[in-house]
C-alpha cells in the first residue's frame, strides 16, 4: 500500500491533471483503487492542493514576485514558529519556509508590482514585533520552476554538416 501511495504521489506532483483511470494504467492497479487512495491521501491531508504553474511572461499582465530573507528574534517556548504564523497569515505571502544559514525565515511574496512588494516589506513586513531585519529579492525572470523549463528552448544548436 506505501509503494501505491509514493506510485501516485510522484504522478501527481509531475502532472496534477492525470485521472484515476491514467495513474491506474501506469502502475498496474484499478481505477477504483487509485481513486480510493487518491481520496485518502486528501483526507488525511498529505494531498493539500492541485496547482497550475503558469509562465506569467507570456501573458499581459501586471505581475511582481519577490523572495525576502527574514532575520527574527524567536520566542521563548514557540521559537519561530509564532512570527512565521503572523508572516503567512498576509495575502501576499504564497510560502515561508524556516531555514538554516544567515538568515531565520525565507517569505515569498506576490503582487502586481514590484512596488506593492516593497510596501509590503516596510509597512507590514519590516515593523513586525521579532523581527530584526529584512532583505529583498525581486525575481525578474523565472528558467526552471517544480522541475519544468521556462525559456522556449526549440532552436536546434546542432551545427549542419554538408558534403
Amino acid at each position: 500500500m506505501k509503494n501505491m501511495r509514493n506510485e501516485i504521489l510522484d504522478i501527481l506532483r509531475d502532472d496534477a491533471k492525470a485521472s484515476a483511470k491514467e495513474i491506474a494504467s501506469m502502475i498496474g492497479e484499478s481505477e477504483a483503487a487509485v481513486a480510493a487512495e487518491i481520496k485518502g491521501l486528501e483526507d488525511e491531508k498529505i494531498i493539500l492542493k492541485y496547482k497550475t504553474l503558469i509562465n506569467r511572461e507570456k501573458i499581459n499582465s501586471e505581475y511582481a514576485e519577490g523572495l525576502i530573507e527574514v532575520k527574527v528574534e524567536p520566542q521563548r517556548d514557540l521559537g519561530y514558529d509564532r512570527i512565521a504564523q503572523r508572516i503567512y497569515r498576509f495575502d501576499e505571502v504564497t510560502a515561508v519556509y524556516l531555514m538554516s544559514g544567515t538568515y531565520d525565515l525565507s517569505v515569498h511574496v506576490e503582487a502586481s508590482t514590484m512596488k506593492q512588494i516593497s510596501e509590503f516589506v516596510f509597512e507590514k513586513l519590516a515593523v513586525m514585533e521579532g523581527v530584526r531585519s529584512t532583505a529583498t529579492y525581486f525575481i525578474m525572470r523565472k528558467y526552471k520552476e517544480h522541475g519544468v523549463i521556462f525559456a522556449d528552448d526549440d532552436k536546434d544548436e546542432r551545427l549542419v554538416i554538408s558534403p
